[in-house]
């Protein structure tokens, strides 16, 4: 009877927790108006309480329940519950956007396992590459939504669709290519939605997904497993339970470690609170290899700051390797189940980006020696080389003038961006795996070697396959979206390549014409970013239709090439 009631109960909250949700959403959104009509603190001061009241009704309702599978989600409601309390004596409109967050998972959590017998779930996950598409799109949306928001704003204005979609598509994506200064146009609010943003694009959207997937007691289907695995790039040693636990411990250690580095900066320059909050925001940016910065001028303030320098690039790099290898690299070095070596996935990630690190630092320092880096002491031009080879494969960080640079740099920016980071990191790019392929490809085929082999193994010909797709998917999409933008922009072409290149890396880098672009060419700049997080053969396969294909071999007939 006591379970009949409380069930009762709680649907009765959760359908005056959807009015609520709607009503706060509102008051975030339409604030201009609430201040013509009325007084707006107050309208604050009485959602935000409706906003705990509601929860803290969830939280004695679940405890009167007494299930054991209600405890964590008790736990989780009381801790957000403090926290809300704790906001409200600093504002309002923070507790009201903090238990929006709450409500907005519940209400996913219904769309998605509860509406329509769960058919909504179903379909996701039969398709992963959908699920996978779909799931970065909703993000961007609410992004976008939350940053049109006038709180978003300095200014307390709504923010133009499309530059606030292209915001959120640059954080969801983490790019870092920006049409307003984050730091001095967004107000802390809007910040925050950014950071959301980016450790969401960072952490990836499958690990999000299957991790709350996990906490709603739902099972993995084996299609899912196998696309957390791939995304990861890690093999099936570890649970996909496990996997989730590591990489999001991981994340957490390495951005905290690099905060308080950070903070030792910083706070020469700032106080104490400002000091912490961009440590721990630039932290995350840089792991997340999404560029965004709160100062106007990146970090060419701080060229030949030592501890800046080597913290964010190693941030970046442990961010760019991925997952899978610094699991491998754990376990190879002071792990309890202690490898004896790398797989081969490890130490061609290792060895292919120590290479381009060589190549951009070597093409930085001879290429901008009397160029941007004149006048620069030899420890400051080693520095700045250095820093620049790291963030120009997907980070977009600069401590150096990118619109001056010269032509040769370009290219060399160019070749860097689109390779990128390594697979199941936090960058884009077509993947240092996917160069290490085709190298060894003409490498063998200059031997005169019929198989592709590295460190006494071969690798499957549909590696090499998928590697020579993606890189012409990716070379086709790059060059119809720089055709269309050369029309619609009319500006110089170098400036073109190169913005789009940064956007399809997901490096952020820019030439100065990103603030500058027409209303179109953000759109195909976004639409850019898009295909460049979630990857041309993902989407491929998501809009292709898979048909059984009958088994008949045809005659095999040799044709002239080059």
């Amino acid at each position: 009877m006591t379970d009949h009631f409380s069930s009762k109960f709680l649907k009765h909250i959760e359908f005056i927790a959807y009015f609520v949700a709607g009503w706060s959403f509102i008051v975030l959104f339409l604030e201009p108006i609430f201040i013509l009509l009325a007084n707006y603190q107050q309208v604050e001061i009485v959602t935000a309480l409706a906003n705990l009241l509601l929860l803290s009704l969830t939280i004695l309702n679940r405890m009167f329940a007494q299930k054991k599978e209600q405890r964590i989600m008790i736990l989780v409601d009381t801790g957000m519950l403090v926290l809300g309390g704790i906001l409200m004596f600093y504002q309002a409109k923070f507790v009201i956007f903090f238990l929006l967050i709450r409500q907005s998972y519940f209400i996913l959590q219904y769309l998605l396992f509860r509406a329509f017998e769960g058919k909504l779930y179903k379909i996701l996950t039969d398709n992963p590459p959908i699920s996978l598409m779909v799931s970065f799109a909703s993000v961007i949306v609410v992004g976008t939504v939350l940053l049109m928001l006038p709180a978003a704003s300095v200014v307390n204005r709504v923010t133009p669709p499309v530059d606030a979609l292209f915001t959120a598509t640059s954080a969801t994506c983490v790019t870092g290519l920006i049409v307003f200064d984050t730091g001095s146009y967004f107000s802390l609010f809007g910040q925050l939605v950014i950071l959301l943003l980016i450790q969401i694009g960072g952490l990836g959207i499958m690990t999000i997904s299957t991790a709350f997937a996990l906490i709603m007691g739902q099972r993995l289907t084996l299609k899912i497993e196998n696309v957390m695995y791939s995304v990861m790039g890690e093999n099936h040693q570890l649970d996909v339970f496990k996997l989730l636990k590591v990489v999001v411990l991981v994340t957490a250690i390495i951005e905290l470690v690099g905060a308080i580095l950070l903070f030792f900066v910083f706070s020469q320059k700032m106080n104490p609170a400002e000091a912490m909050y961009s440590s721990i925001f630039h932290s995350i940016s840089a792991f997340c290899n999404a560029g965004f910065s709160l100062f106007s001028d990146s970090f060419t303030g701080f060229v030949d700051n030592p501890l800046l320098n080597i913290t964010i690039t190693l941030l970046i790099l442990l961010g760019g390797i991925g997952f899978a290898v610094m699991i491998d690299l754990y376990r190879y070095v002071i792990g309890e189940d202690k490898v004896r070596k790398l797989n081969l996935h490890s130490k061609i990630v290792l060895c292919t980006s120590g290479l381009l690190l060589l190549i951009g630092f070597i093409g930085f320092y001879w290429a901008e020696y009397n160029g941007s880096m004149q006048g620069f002491s030899i420890s400051r031009r080693i520095l700045s080389s250095w820093f620049q080879s790291v963030t120009t494969r997907t980070a977009g960080f600069n401590t150096i003038d990118f619109s001056i640079i010269n032509p040769a740099t370009v290219l060399v920016c160019l070749g860097l961006m689109f390779i990128g980071a390594s697979p199941g990191s936090t960058g884009g790019g077509v993947k240092t795996t996917t160069f290490a392929v085709l190298m060894i490809s003409v490498i063998s085929m200059l031997r005169g070697r019929r198989e592709l082999t590295l460190f006494n193994r071969k690798i499957s010909l549909s590696n090499h396959r998928e590697a020579t797709s993606l890189i012409m998917l990716a070379g086709m999409i790059i060059f119809l979206v720089v055709f269309l933008l050369l029309i619609v922009e009319g500006k110089a072409f170098s400036k073109v390549v190169f913005e789009a290149i940064s956007a399809f890396g997901t490096v952020g880098l820019s030439m100065g014409i990103t603030p500058h672009l027409s209303s179109v060419g953000k759109l195909l700049i976004t639409l850019l970013m898009y295909i460049g997080r979630i990857g041309p053969l993902t989407m491929i396969y998501a809009l292709s239709l898979r048909k059984v294909q009958p088994r008949i071999s045809f005659a095999e007939e040799k044709i002239a090439i080059g």
